[in-house]
């Protein structure tokens, strides 16, 4: 076996960007994701073979044997019966090509880490995290097919639940790997005071929130209503909403209710993060330029809502939105690093 490395820096380096490479190929993963939902092709495949099934049908018989299971599930039977085969190709492309990056994302992390390992470069600590992330990307894998499943029984929608799990399990990864990847590199940091570290802390925790209930909009489909700003068709609650029983379910379940808590927690994300880069002012320079960042991620997250709603949903303007998220996610991160103590 390889003898430790004497420069621990520079493998700290090597892992660190490792590390930060793969968080961007997860960021790939949920832009891609988003089309795939948004274009309506997350329902195409009907079957999961996560270690086997590394191509897509290569013959005209294994094309229309995926076809015919298509044309048993739920989407095909009350939306898109009669679609031929050339139509199903289209929407067939995107989520294959989702769970390909999914695998490969699988083998970019594999690889290196069996690496690092053999070279003795991965201590006990950094072990444990690396495993954290490795079980995390493979249970990601597993929620995936769990929440196409919920499409492929009754309804041609998937549970919004299953998906919001799917959403923020990718966005844990991201902001494990962020922070391991940060550490490894020896970001700069600053002692600050504790009521500046226990606000950044509120704003990776809301930022959290404020996804979660981006998920719920999307799985129940509530953005192509009430697609006014800042009230909601001339009312501030439209008078509709929360009329479920038990009362609980309305925050999950009820689209006009799950559509004001997003507006809600999202202007509670800008008041939040206005409110840090206004303490942050008096702090040192990098903590200013982290901040500066952050006010100015969710200034354009903000916009990019309002003009998806206004414009009820366009696929381009509801990715952008879906990708802004992981940067807002990933400048609350970058800043809540660079202010903890040692």
């Amino acid at each position: 076996m390889s003898t430790p490395p004497t420069d621990s820096s520079h493998v700290s380096r090597i892992i660190g960007l490792w590390l930060l490479t793969i968080c961007s190929m997860v960021f790939a993963m949920i832009v891609l994701g988003g089309f795939t939902r948004l274009t309506e092709s997350g329902l195409s495949m009907t079957d999961w073979r996560p270690v086997t099934w590394w191509l897509p049908p290569l013959s005209d018989v294994a094309w229309q044997a995926q076809f015919d299971g298509y044309r048993t599930s739920p989407e095909y039977l009350k939306i898109n019966k009669g679609m031929s085969l050339s139509e199903f190709k289209e929407i067939f492309w995107l989520e294959y090509l989702h769970r390909l990056w999914g695998r490969i994302i699988g083998l970019a992390f594999a690889l290196p880490f069996a690496v690092f390992v053999y070279k003795r470069w991965v201590n006990k600590a950094l072990m444990v995290r690396l495993a954290v992330l490795f079980t995390l990307g493979g249970l990601q894998g597993v929620i995936g097919w769990w929440m196409v499943k919920s499409g492929l029984v009754d309804q041609p929608d998937v549970s919004q639940y299953r998906l919001a799990t799917h959403l923020l399990m990718a966005f844990l990864i991201i902001a494990l790997g962020l922070w391991f990847a940060l550490d490894l590199l020896d970001a700069p940091r600053e002692d600050v005071s504790a009521h500046l570290r226990r606000l950044s802390s509120m704003t990776v925790v809301v930022v959290f929130v404020t996804v979660f209930s981006g998920a719920l909009v999307a799985g129940l489909n509530a953005g192509m209503v009430y697609n006014t700003f800042p009230l909601m068709l001339g009312e501030i609650f439209p008078s509709e909403g929360f009329q479920l029983s038990p009362w609980y379910k309305n925050f999950f379940e009820d689209i006009p209710t799950v559509q004001f808590d997003h507006r809600v927690l999202a202007l509670t994300t800008f008041a939040l993060v206005s409110w840090v880069w206004w303490v942050c002012r008096a702090q040192g320079r990098d903590v200013r330029t982290r901040a500066n960042v952050l006010i100015l991620a969710v200034c354009v997250q903000v916009m990019l809502g309002i003009s998806t709603l206004l414009l009820v949903v366009p696929i381009g303007f509801a990715a952008m939105h879906q990708a802004g998220a992981v940067v807002l996610l990933a400048a609350s991160i970058w800043l809540r690093h660079s202010i903890r103590k040692d």
